[in-house]
């Protein structure tokens, strides 16, 4: 009790004043129509500054939730699309089988791990063998490619990243089909190598490098990036620097995808090596 009218006593002036300035402003507010307006309209811009704020936040914190959301229906979009597109031509088949001409199955994961300022980088998802991934799985993201799934525990799996020495990826021109072997030289995140392209093809500044299918990891088409330059250094070939679609340094979602008919292709190529 004593604090408190300590502080009144403190204070009194301040306190008549802004007692005094409220009953001014109530009068002026109440007392004139043209006054009122002003008062009114401008606690209303006010409160829909303040909600508008509060919404932004809202949804800012809401963000996460809404990308895995979207992550999760991307991934079946892509797998009913894989299903009707790559159908097979039989004119009957089970309607009981879900996955009837399908190919490939995508899973959705989350980054949880990354690393792009090494020479073998490698990356981890949270998603295992529990959800269906295991390894020589390839993953991708934004629709480029990122790395092939190396090892897997019940519910993570390590992807060995494009920006490693040791990638490997077939890959072609898209305007003349021309293919050749596309590795990082473990400088710029962004950008890898492409060789095996022989000089007397013409190369372009933005002409799209996509995957051959080759390898039966990745599927044929997938987009990897575009020409950013190129040169010719002796011998026959090209060397090609691609600006990488993926952004390694922004990977968050992924879709890991298997391809259903692998184990029977390797083991029919296998028996002619």
């Amino acid at each position: 009790m004593r604090n408190l009218l300590n502080f009144l006593i403190r204070f009194n002036n301040l306190i008549i004043f802004l007692i005094l300035e409220g009953i001014t402003f109530y009068f002026l507010a109440t007392g004139n129509s043209y006054h009122n307006t002003r008062v009114v309209n401008g606690i209303k811009g006010l409160t829909r500054g303040i909600e508008t704020r509060i919404n932004n936040t809202r949804n800012y914190l809401n963000l996460r939730q809404i990308n895995e959301r979207l992550a999760a229906e991307n991934i079946v979009l892509r797998n009913r699309i894989e299903n009707v597109t790559k159908g097979e031509n039989q004119l009957f088949f089970s309607v009981t089988d879900t996955i009837h001409g399908q190919q490939y199955n995508h899973i959705s994961a989350e980054v949880i791990e990354n690393s792009v300022n090494r020479q073998k980088n490698f990356f981890t998802v949270n998603k295992g063998t529990r959800q269906g991934i295991t390894t020589d799985m390839a993953v991708t993201a934004y629709d480029g490619v990122a790395g092939v799934i190396v090892g897997c525990s019940e519910n993570y799996s390590v992807a060995m990243s494009l920006l490693n020495l040791d990638f490997r990826l077939s890959v072609r021109l898209r305007t003349n089909g021309y293919f050749g072997s596309l590795v990082w030289d473990g400088r710029d995140y962004s950008h890898a190598i492409l060789g095996e392209i022989p000089q007397h093809i013409s190369v372009n500044q933005g002409d799209t490098v996509e995957t051959t299918g080759y390898s039966a990891i990745f599927p044929e088409g997938m987009m990897v990036g575009t020409v950013s330059d190129f040169e010719k250094k002796g011998g026959d070939f090209y060397r090609i620097r691609v600006l990488l679609k993926t952004d390694f340094k922004k990977l968050h979602f992924v879709d890991v995808i298997g391809n259903l008919k692998k184990s029977e292709e390797v083991e029919l190529e296998n028996k002619f090596k």
